[in-house]
């Protein structure tokens, strides 16, 4: 490395200033972790070469033995870690070290917690790890070469950390990278082979490459870790500490997995699978763009990483590996497209998974509900998406509920039918934006009265869920702001007979509210759902919920004209102190106070609210002149 040409000096992006600084000054609780971090990009890297080697062989310029080799200088304080990986060109040394485009580093900075321990496990997590070295290291050089290009095209990038790097072309005969990192007084425990050895035992003995380094007082290099693929050992030769340092290398993760499951299918298809459900969810679970968690390994040879096509797409937090036998190895994205192979692999890795997650709400209910917590919004999304597991799905779903009146969504559809009362046959719920208007809906009056649990729904994609969830286990689910309300076997006679009397009694009554309204609503009619409220609003059984309505006009897409249908309790004094009402000016304007407070406690916004408050204060003055 002779040659240098194009010396120059570049600022960091502002974010990684800023990262730098935390690293060197901050993450000091975990030190060991950068030898982590540097070996599972080293790995990448490699995984990439073989992966591009597949389509153009001449990329491994004739060495196809991928390796990662750790050494160290005492005399010159220096660590060395090198691969036999893909490499880097100049722009990509600038785009990957000196700006990261992606978003990882800003989602770190606004993830840190302040505590030490937690903040420096963030880093994987986030695509930053490289810059973990500077937690050891005052200065840091890489050399690099990508793959194909010639020996001259090599790249020296060097940093002390304090906001800009030097970047110049050098001579490099091998493709792959070198991170040297010139350690920082008092960081002499990392120029020990025993030291080196043990860390890399504990966090990166399941990396499929050999990882080289010479011990003291031996004439050669020694693999330190066993280098082989973890899933394709025998479960009884696994300990659950290296099943959970493969999770946290493979899920770049910090914390252990939830749950996990290891299979071996065979028949007309023979793969394995190494799934794990994280015990929390990525900083990009909602991003459109987001990256799928399943590797894609043939015969134990890395395909490609983040392939969407092997999970479906309620089951994206889902990571692990799956190894086929059966695929070709020059398999593509456009190949996995139109796969019989993928789709029968695929249907087998979604059963698995759900059956993980069936087996963790069943024997261990804390640890579920920690699952639901992070994924119980995306898990709903299957219900729709996934029409042959739709059961099992409903049966893994989580609510609250006016049995417990709590916010924490630990009701099952299964608990629910368990409690139904006597003569019950739907499962009834209600929808609205926010769990405390969910509970305190009028709509849910008589159902309290009842002693009948209604679910209590707030996440948006509940409107969604339910519209594709129809009934479950023969019994149908009901909104108790739909339609007229039937109660059936849970109505004796004689309230039946209460509900004649008063639709006949006030039938005169609600004609004279819908003049009153007019083109507000469809209908007025007597409530039998109320039971202290004066008056809400429903739709038909076979419209479109009000609450849903509101959700695609927010989204901007057209919603059908419909009208409400307002109804009105014959007990509460408002109403009667209305029937009572002899002038039409008035009784038009408390007509309006009481389809306005009814559409205010649907949720819903008023089209006129100053006039609402002219008509309120107009009533209150009228009954604080009036004689007691």
């Amino acid at each position: 490395m002779t040659t240098e040409t194009q010396k120059e000096t570049l600022g960091f992006q502002a974010e990684v200033k800023q990262l730098l600084r935390l690293m060197i000054h901050s993450l000091y609780s975990n030190k060991e972790i950068f030898l982590r971090e540097l070996i599972s990009n080293a790995s990448d890297a490699c995984d990439k070469l073989r992966f591009e080697a597949l389509s153009d062989a001449a990329l491994y310029e004739g060495d196809t033995e991928l390796k990662i080799r750790v050494a160290y200088d005492k005399a010159a304080r220096t660590l060395t870690l090198s691969d036999s990986g893909i490499g880097m060109s100049r722009n990509e040394v600038i785009e990957n070290i000196g700006t990261i485009a992606r978003s990882g580093t800003r989602e770190f900075l606004d993830r840190l917690t302040g505590d030490q321990s937690k903040d420096a496990h963030l880093i994987g997590q986030f695509g930053v790890g490289f810059y973990s070295s500077f937690i050891v290291a005052d200065k840091v050089t890489l050399i690099t070469r990508r793959a194909g290009l010639g020996p001259e095209h090599g790249v020296r990038w060097e940093s002390a950390g304090e906001g800009d790097y030097t970047l110049e072309t050098v001579s490099k005969e091998r493709h792959g990278t070198d991170v040297i990192l010139h350690l920082r007084e008092g960081e002499d425990e990392f120029l020990a082979d025993w030291r080196l050895q043990t860390i890399i035992r504990k966090y990166s003995d399941h990396i499929t490459l050999p990882i080289l380094m010479q011990f003291e007082g031996k004439d050669a290099e020694e693999a330190v870790n066993q280098a082989n693929a973890l899933w394709a050992r025998p479960k009884s030769d696994i300990t659950e500490e290296q099943y959970t340092e493969f999770y946290k290398h493979v899920a770049h993760d910090f914390e252990p997995a939830l749950a996990r499951v290891h299979s071996k299918v065979e028949g007309k298809q023979e793969y394995t699978m190494l799934l794990y459900v994280p015990g929390h969810a990525p900083f990009d679970l909602w991003d459109r763009e987001q990256r799928h968690g399943i590797k894609l390994y043939v015969r134990r040879v890395f395909i490609m990483e983040d392939v969407d096509k092997l999970m479906p797409h309620y089951l994206r937090f889902v990571r692990g590996v799956i190894d086929s036998n059966d695929l070709p190895l020059n398999v593509s994205r456009e190949i996995l497209q139109h796969s019989r192979d993928i789709d029968s692999i695929r249907a087998g890795a979604t059963k698995k998974a759900l059956g993980m997650l069936e087996e963790l709400a069943e024997s261990d209910r804390e640890k579920y509900t920690r699952f639901w917590q992070e994924f119980g919004r995306v898990l709903k999304e299957g219900v729709g998406e996934d029409f042959a597991n739709k059961e099992r799905i409903a049966k893994l779903l989580r609510f609250a509920s006016t049995h417990a009146d709590s916010e924490a969504e630990q009701v099952s559809l299964a608990d629910y039918v368990a409690r139904m009362k006597e003569g019950q046959d739907k499962i009834y719920y209600v929808t609205a934006d926010s769990f405390a208007a969910a509970k305190n809906s009028p709509h849910l009056e008589i159902f309290r009265k009842k002693g009948v649990e209604v679910l209590l729904l707030h996440d948006r994609v509940d409107e969604w869920l339910v519209s594709n969830l129809p009934e479950f286990e023969g019994r149908a689910l009901q909104s108790v702001a739909k339609g007229e309300l039937n109660l059936g076997a849970l109505e004796d006679a004689e309230e039946k007979k209460v509900r004649e009397q008063a639709d006949d009694a006030f039938k005169d009554f609600v004609t004279k509210i819908k003049t009153a309204l007019g083109e507000q609503v469809k209908e007025v009619r007597i409530s039998h759902r109320l039971t202290d409220s004066p008056a809400c609003l429903v739709v038909d059984a076979q419209e479109m919920g009000m609450n849903l309505e509101r959700m695609l006009k927010a989204a901007g897409q057209a919603v059908p004209l419909s009208k409400p249908i307002l109804e009105v309790n014959p007990q509460h004094p408002l109403v009667t102190l209305l029937k009572q009402e002899p002038g039409d000016a008035r009784f038009g304007d408390f007509s309006q106070i009481l389809f306005d407070q009814a559409l205010l406690s649907e949720g819903g916004q008023l089209d006129d609210p100053a006039g609402f408050v002219k008509k309120l204060n107009g009533l209150m003055l009228s009954l604080a002149h009036k004689p007691a």
